[in-house]
Protein backbone atom coordinates (compact mmCIF):
# COMPACT_ATOMS: atom_id res chain seq x y z
CA UNK A 1 0.00 0.00 0.00
CA UNK A 2 1.40 3.56 -0.75
CA UNK A 3 1.73 6.48 0.63
CA UNK A 4 -1.75 8.23 -0.72
CA UNK A 5 -3.43 4.62 -0.14
CA UNK A 6 -2.57 4.37 2.98
CA UNK A 7 -3.94 8.46 3.53
CA UNK A 8 -6.88 7.65 1.88
CA UNK A 9 -7.54 4.09 4.48
CA UNK A 10 -6.49 6.15 7.30
CA UNK A 11 -9.28 8.74 6.30
CA UNK A 12 -11.81 6.90 5.59
CA UNK A 13 -11.14 5.06 9.05
CA UNK A 14 -11.75 8.93 10.51
CA UNK A 15 -14.69 9.55 8.94
CA UNK A 16 -16.50 6.36 9.90
CA UNK A 17 -15.57 7.05 13.74
CA UNK A 18 -17.19 10.80 12.78
CA UNK A 19 -20.26 9.11 11.28
CA UNK A 20 -20.49 6.66 13.94
CA UNK A 21 -20.44 9.55 16.22
CA UNK A 22 -23.60 11.58 14.83
CA UNK A 23 -25.43 8.37 14.56
CA UNK A 24 -28.73 10.13 16.50
CA UNK A 25 -31.11 10.86 14.16
CA UNK A 26 -31.79 10.47 10.88
CA UNK A 27 -31.56 13.94 9.46
CA UNK A 28 -28.31 14.27 11.27
CA UNK A 29 -26.42 11.28 10.37
CA UNK A 30 -28.01 11.65 6.56
CA UNK A 31 -26.56 15.23 6.58
CA UNK A 32 -23.05 14.00 7.58
CA UNK A 33 -22.98 11.31 5.11
CA UNK A 34 -23.65 13.44 2.30
CA UNK A 35 -20.65 16.58 3.29
CA UNK A 36 -18.25 13.80 3.90
CA UNK A 37 -18.80 12.10 0.70
CA UNK A 38 -17.65 15.88 -0.76
CA UNK A 39 -15.08 16.19 1.38
CA UNK A 40 -13.21 12.90 0.80
CA UNK A 41 -14.30 11.25 -2.49
CA UNK A 42 -12.19 13.20 -5.05
CA UNK A 43 -14.57 14.92 -7.90
CA UNK A 44 -17.74 15.20 -5.57
CA UNK A 45 -19.13 19.05 -6.15
CA UNK A 46 -22.41 17.79 -5.22
CA UNK A 47 -23.84 14.50 -2.85
CA UNK A 48 -27.31 13.81 -1.89
CA UNK A 49 -29.51 10.20 -0.71
CA UNK A 50 -32.30 9.38 -1.85
CA UNK A 51 -34.49 7.21 -0.10
CA UNK A 52 -37.03 5.09 -2.01
CA UNK A 53 -39.76 3.50 -0.15
CA UNK A 54 -42.19 0.38 -0.56
CA UNK A 55 -45.20 2.76 -1.97
CA UNK A 56 -42.43 3.83 -5.11
CA UNK A 57 -42.56 6.95 -2.96
CA UNK A 58 -38.91 9.06 -3.74
CA UNK A 59 -37.50 11.54 -0.91
CA UNK A 60 -34.14 13.37 -0.97
CA UNK A 61 -33.94 14.08 2.85
CA UNK A 62 -30.65 15.79 3.18
CA UNK A 63 -28.94 17.74 0.36
CA UNK A 64 -25.52 19.11 -0.35
CA UNK A 65 -25.44 21.64 -2.86
CA UNK A 66 -28.46 22.68 -5.18
CA UNK A 67 -27.55 20.51 -8.34
CA UNK A 68 -28.23 17.45 -5.66
CA UNK A 69 -31.66 18.58 -4.58
CA UNK A 70 -32.70 19.53 -8.69
CA UNK A 71 -31.70 16.22 -9.55
CA UNK A 72 -33.51 14.19 -7.08
CA UNK A 73 -35.99 16.54 -7.64
CA UNK A 74 -35.83 15.43 -11.59
CA UNK A 75 -35.76 11.79 -10.48
CA UNK A 76 -39.05 12.04 -8.44
CA UNK A 77 -41.00 13.66 -11.19
CA UNK A 78 -39.69 11.34 -13.85
CA UNK A 79 -40.19 7.95 -11.30
CA UNK A 80 -36.63 6.63 -13.17
CA UNK A 81 -33.12 8.28 -12.89
CA UNK A 82 -29.36 6.68 -11.67
CA UNK A 83 -30.12 6.99 -8.15
CA UNK A 84 -33.03 5.02 -8.14
CA UNK A 85 -31.67 2.29 -10.36
CA UNK A 86 -28.97 2.68 -7.36
CA UNK A 87 -31.07 2.60 -4.57
CA UNK A 88 -33.96 -0.71 -5.81
CA UNK A 89 -31.36 -2.06 -7.73
CA UNK A 90 -28.32 -2.69 -5.54
CA UNK A 91 -25.92 -1.55 -7.89
CA UNK A 92 -22.99 0.99 -8.17
CA UNK A 93 -24.31 3.45 -11.23
CA UNK A 94 -21.97 5.77 -13.09
CA UNK A 95 -22.26 8.30 -15.69
CA UNK A 96 -19.53 9.61 -17.08
CA UNK A 97 -20.64 12.44 -19.64
CA UNK A 98 -24.30 13.67 -19.13
CA UNK A 99 -24.84 13.78 -23.19
CA UNK A 100 -23.68 10.84 -24.21
CA UNK A 101 -25.97 8.99 -21.79
CA UNK A 102 -28.84 6.65 -23.13
CA UNK A 103 -30.59 4.91 -20.08
CA UNK A 104 -32.31 7.85 -18.71
CA UNK A 105 -32.64 9.59 -21.62
CA UNK A 106 -35.48 12.47 -20.48
CA UNK A 107 -33.14 12.79 -17.65
CA UNK A 108 -29.97 13.12 -18.95
CA UNK A 109 -31.00 15.70 -21.17
CA UNK A 110 -32.84 17.64 -18.16
CA UNK A 111 -29.90 17.05 -15.75
CA UNK A 112 -27.50 18.17 -18.56
CA UNK A 113 -29.43 21.53 -19.08
CA UNK A 114 -28.60 22.08 -15.13
CA UNK A 115 -25.21 21.83 -15.29
CA UNK A 116 -24.71 18.23 -14.24
CA UNK A 117 -21.78 16.58 -16.09
CA UNK A 118 -21.01 13.04 -14.39
CA UNK A 119 -23.10 11.32 -11.59
CA UNK A 120 -21.68 8.32 -9.63
CA UNK A 121 -24.72 6.10 -7.34
CA UNK A 122 -24.03 3.80 -4.59
CA UNK A 123 -26.34 1.24 -3.01
CA UNK A 124 -26.57 2.79 0.30
CA UNK A 125 -29.11 -0.22 2.06
CA UNK A 126 -31.81 -2.28 1.40
CA UNK A 127 -34.08 -2.89 4.25
CA UNK A 128 -37.36 -4.96 3.23
CA UNK A 129 -39.43 -2.35 0.51
CA UNK A 130 -37.58 0.54 1.22
CA UNK A 131 -34.12 1.70 -0.16
CA UNK A 132 -31.49 3.96 -0.17
CA UNK A 133 -28.56 5.54 -2.14
CA UNK A 134 -25.96 7.59 -2.03
CA UNK A 135 -25.39 9.90 -5.18
CA UNK A 136 -22.67 12.12 -5.97
CA UNK A 137 -22.25 15.02 -8.71
CA UNK A 138 -20.12 16.70 -10.75
CA UNK A 139 -20.13 19.58 -13.12
CA UNK A 140 -16.89 18.01 -15.28
CA UNK A 141 -17.26 15.30 -17.19
CA UNK A 142 -15.06 11.74 -16.33
CA UNK A 143 -14.79 13.22 -12.70
CA UNK A 144 -15.22 9.79 -11.05
CA UNK A 145 -12.52 7.66 -12.07
CA UNK A 146 -10.92 4.32 -11.26
CA UNK A 147 -9.62 6.09 -7.35
CA UNK A 148 -12.37 8.00 -6.85
CA UNK A 149 -14.46 4.49 -7.41
CA UNK A 150 -12.64 2.90 -5.27
CA UNK A 151 -12.59 5.38 -3.25
CA UNK A 152 -16.83 5.96 -3.19
CA UNK A 153 -17.33 2.09 -2.69
CA UNK A 154 -15.06 2.15 0.28
CA UNK A 155 -17.01 5.45 2.02
CA UNK A 156 -20.34 4.12 0.55
CA UNK A 157 -20.02 0.80 2.65
CA UNK A 158 -18.70 2.67 6.00
CA UNK A 159 -21.63 5.00 5.33
CA UNK A 160 -24.27 2.40 5.04
CA UNK A 161 -23.40 1.00 8.59
CA UNK A 162 -23.43 4.57 9.93
CA UNK A 163 -26.90 4.66 8.61
CA UNK A 164 -27.95 1.34 9.85
CA UNK A 165 -27.26 1.61 13.40
CA UNK A 166 -29.10 5.22 13.40
CA UNK A 167 -31.99 3.35 11.62
CA UNK A 168 -31.77 0.68 14.64
CA UNK A 169 -31.77 3.05 17.41
CA UNK A 170 -34.74 5.06 15.79
CA UNK A 171 -36.66 1.64 15.89
CA UNK A 172 -35.48 1.12 19.05
CA UNK A 173 -36.74 4.27 20.26
CA UNK A 174 -39.96 3.84 18.61
CA UNK A 175 -40.41 0.36 20.10
CA UNK A 176 -39.73 1.62 23.30
CA UNK A 177 -42.70 4.86 23.19
CA UNK A 178 -44.74 2.15 21.87
CA UNK A 179 -44.21 0.39 24.57
CA UNK A 180 -44.60 3.35 26.97
CA UNK A 181 -48.23 4.63 25.26
CA UNK A 182 -49.53 1.55 25.23
CA UNK A 183 -48.43 0.91 28.70
CA UNK A 184 -50.03 4.10 29.48
CA UNK A 185 -53.44 3.29 27.75
CA UNK A 186 -53.98 0.15 29.51
CA UNK A 187 -53.47 1.71 33.08
CA UNK A 188 -56.25 4.34 32.28
CA UNK A 189 -58.53 1.45 31.23
CA UNK A 190 -57.92 -0.51 34.14
CA UNK A 191 -59.05 2.75 36.32
CA UNK A 192 -61.88 3.69 34.43
CA UNK A 193 -63.36 0.21 34.08
CA UNK A 194 -62.25 -1.78 36.80
CA UNK A 195 -60.04 -3.93 35.23
CA UNK A 196 -57.40 -5.67 35.48
CA UNK A 197 -53.81 -5.61 33.53
CA UNK A 198 -54.82 -8.80 31.46
CA UNK A 199 -58.40 -7.64 30.50
CA UNK A 200 -57.64 -3.86 29.73
CA UNK A 201 -54.54 -5.30 27.19
CA UNK A 202 -57.20 -7.57 25.68
CA UNK A 203 -59.93 -4.84 25.48
CA UNK A 204 -57.23 -2.74 23.75
CA UNK A 205 -56.19 -5.24 21.27
CA UNK A 206 -60.33 -6.11 20.17
CA UNK A 207 -60.41 -2.32 19.32
CA UNK A 208 -57.74 -2.24 17.21
CA UNK A 209 -58.88 -5.69 15.57
CA UNK A 210 -61.90 -4.09 15.17
CA UNK A 211 -60.91 -1.46 13.87
CA UNK A 212 -58.33 -2.31 11.94
CA UNK A 213 -55.97 0.63 14.00
CA UNK A 214 -52.95 -0.39 15.00
CA UNK A 215 -52.34 -1.00 18.43
CA UNK A 216 -50.06 1.83 19.19
CA UNK A 217 -52.33 4.24 17.57
CA UNK A 218 -55.68 2.88 19.30
CA UNK A 219 -53.38 3.62 22.89
CA UNK A 220 -52.81 6.93 21.45
CA UNK A 221 -56.37 7.64 20.67
CA UNK A 222 -56.97 6.58 24.36
CA UNK A 223 -54.66 8.88 25.74
CA UNK A 224 -54.73 11.60 24.06
CA UNK A 225 -58.79 11.40 24.78
CA UNK A 226 -58.22 11.71 28.83
CA UNK A 227 -59.61 10.38 31.91
CA UNK A 228 -63.77 9.70 32.02
CA UNK A 229 -65.42 12.86 33.36
CA UNK A 230 -66.56 11.89 36.48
Amino acid sequence: MDVSQLAWTNRLAEVARELRAESNDMETVLRAISKAAVDIIPGTEYASVTVVTGNATVETPVVIGDLAGQSDALQQKLGEGPCIRSAVGEETVWIDDMKSEHRWPQFAAAADDLGIASMACFCLYVDGDNFGALNLHSSAVATFDDDARSIGQLFAAHAAIAFSTVREKEQLRTALNSRDLIGQAKGMIMERYRLDSTAAFRLLAKLSQDSNVKLVDVAKRVVEAGPEDR
